[in-house]
């Protein structure tokens, strides 16, 4: 199964790299992709590469989901 997360776009760091945060965590992407990101944007992250721009409403109800998720995965023990 394939997982690709709305991560926020910190820093540019190249034409065609950034730095994102993911959680808190942060991380080096291609933006090789993607056109016409800016600091403060959101994208789907899968595997290092920027796949998609999402709009802040979206990728806010996106990592609401994830929490979520992780909330009943947490009450669970991890169990499926």
């Amino acid at each position: 199964m394939c997982l690709a997360i709305p991560a926020r776009i910190e820093q540019l760091i190249a034409e065609d790299s950034a730095i994102i945060n993911l959680g808190g965590m942060r991380k080096e992407v291609s933006l090789a992709l993607v056109e016409n990101i800016a600091v403060g944007d959101y994208v789907i992250v899968h595997v290092g590469y920027a796949l998609q721009k999402l709009d802040q409403e979206e990728a806010a109800q996106t990592l609401a989901l994830f929490a979520e998720i992780s909330t009943m995965d947490d009450l669970h023990g991890g169990e499926a």
